[in-house]
C-alpha cells in the first residue's frame, strides 16, 4: 500500500512539473498572437506610406529582421512598434 501511495505522489510531482511549461508555451503564444494583430493595425501607420502592401512570404523571417532594423532607423519608429510589425510581417512562423 505504500509503495501505490509513494507512486501516485510522485506521479501527481511529475505530472505538476511538466503543466508550467505547457502554460509559459501558451502565454507566449498568445503573446506572439497579440504582438501580430498589433503589428496588423501598425503595418500602415509606420510603412504603407512609402510601400505597397507586400507578403509577409516575401522575404524569409531572418531577412525581415535585417530590413526592420533598417526601416525602423528611418522611420524614428519607436522598438515595440517594430517589435509588432515584425511579428507581423513575418505572419507569425518562425
Amino acid at each position: 500500500m505504500r509503495k501505490i501511495a509513494w507512486l501516485l505522489s510522485v506521479l501527481v510531482i511529475g505530472i505538476g512539473g511538466l503543466c508550467p511549461g505547457a502554460v509559459n508555451a501558451q502565454q507566449q503564444e498568445s503573446q506572439r498572437r497579440q504582438l501580430f494583430k498589433e503589428g496588423a493595425r501598425l503595418w500602415p501607420v509606420y510603412c504603407a506610406q512609402c510601400h505597397n502592401a507586400r507578403p509577409g512570404s516575401e522575404f524569409a523571417p531572418y531577412q525581415w529582421n535585417v530590413i526592420i532594423m533598417h526601416m525602423r532607423g528611418l522611420s524614428n519608429m519607436p522598438a515595440e512598434n517594430a517589435q509588432a510589425i515584425l511579428e507581423y510581417l513575418k505572419g507569425g512562423r518562425e
